[in-house]
């Protein structure tokens, strides 16, 4: 299953409400580091505001992309996360990819006043989610969209984002899985709620429903907060489950031995093993 993607390297940052996470991003920039995710839990106390890090986060670096691991949808109104999305990665220069999920910790978002939804609620929540924020990064006028959950009342979109921002869906479930596989650009989960038998089930349950819908499985990027792990591990996570990102560390020292000892391993296997195989 490995779908030949680049493999990159990233940093998974704790919003913790302390000159932290910033000066992470910045380690993880100068290191080389591909991207740096944020998750975004609002009602924790001692956590800052996602989207804003997320944009402190950009301006103090220079290559690095960044996104919200994942973005708390029922917290976040779709047509105002599309026009805050397309407004970081213009001002970034296209380093923004858009993390979505379709909630959990449900007294939290209550208690936050976000809407009670059910299991199936909330994707299909989700699914609407995707459609609107979309349709305000086309550059189209008068949009209207007539949903259950979200609707578009002759809404003007724009500006555009500086690159196609990918939508990059945490999911478990098959529900959840099947609209990565037709809707997404990206499927992110956690090594430990998955482990290596459920992430090769999951990644064939998002190819089959890619192939469903007419697309090609390999277009969608497989990102896992995997936590510190060896080369050898990473490299079969690469070629025999399709990961293609993995969020490994946010320790200082950790993240200088990884990416100076670990992350040339791991790539240099992963070419020679891909130059192996017949064509």
């Amino acid at each position: 299953m490995d779908y030949g993607q680049p493999v990159r390297f990233g940093v998974f940052v704790t919003p913790e409400a302390t000159e932290r996470p910033l000066k992470l991003a910045a380690i993880a920039d100068e290191l080389g580091f591909d991207v740096a995710g944020v998750q975004d839990h609002p009602y924790q106390r001692r956590f800052y505001d996602t989207w804003t890090l997320l944009t402190a986060m950009a301006m103090r670096t220079e290559r690095i992309t960044v996104f919200p691991d994942v973005a708390n949808v029922p917290l976040r109104p779709p047509a105002m996360l599309a026009k805050a999305a397309a407004t970081l990665d213009i001002l970034s220069g296209g380093r923004l990819e858009l993390g979505l999920g379709a909630g959990g910790f449900w007294d939290g978002i209550k208690a936050y006043n976000g809407p009670a939804r059910t299991a199936a609620e909330s994707v299909s929540a989700l699914e609407e989610a995707i459609q609107v924020m979309r349709l305000l990064w086309s550059g189209q006028h008068g949009i209207r969209f007539e949903g259950k959950f979200y609707q578009l009342m002759g809404a003007h979109s724009g500006p555009v984002p500086a690159h196609p921002v990918g939508i990059w869906l945490g999911a478990y479930r098959p529900r959840m899985l099947s609209l990565v596989g037709r809707l997404a650009d990206g499927w992110v989960p956690s090594y430990g709620y998955l482990k290596e038998p459920e992430l090769l089930e999951a990644g064939r349950r998002i190819d089959e429903a890619a192939l469903a819908a007419g697309r090609d499985p390999r277009a969608v990027r497989r990102v896992l907060n995997a936590g510190y792990m060896d080369a050898e591990q990473l490299v079969a996570l690469v070629t025999e489950y399709g990961i293609d990102t993995f969020l490994v560390t946010d320790d200082p020292d950790e993240m200088r031995t990884f990416m100076s000892e670990v992350a040339p391993r791991v790539r240099e296997e992963v070419e020679a093993r891909r130059s192996r195989r017949p064509d």
